[in-house]
């Protein structure tokens, strides 16, 4: 699996999505000084729009991955994928009676 580069950008509250805390965070002095800076996926401050992270993201997702609604990267970050998909179909087997 590949990293992939997110650019989490700040919405109109001043919030992003933050992998390492698994949750929607203000992006303030806080957020950058004890948890951005010292996190391992921290990637750059995405030109002072938000947060440039990199990780391995098992979603079918472009690399840059652009993140607009932290709510909805949240959500989608709460299930889990199996990539590539698998047909639990092809894995039956018929047996006669």
């Amino acid at each position: 699996m590949q990293p992939v580069h997110h650019r989490n950008l700040k919405d109109e509250s001043g919030r992003i999505y933050c992998c390492l805390r698994n949750k929607v965070v203000k992006l303030d002095d806080r957020q950058e000084h004890e948890f951005c800076r010292g996190c391992s996926m921290f990637a750059g401050d995405a030109e002072g729009q938000g947060v440039d992270c990199v990780w391995e993201d098992l979603r079918p997702v472009a690399s840059p991955y652009v993140v607009r609604d932290p709510a909805k990267e949240w959500l989608s970050n709460q299930t889990r994928h199996i990539w590539p998909p698998i047909n639990h179909l092809s894995t039956l087997m018929v047996v006669p009676n």
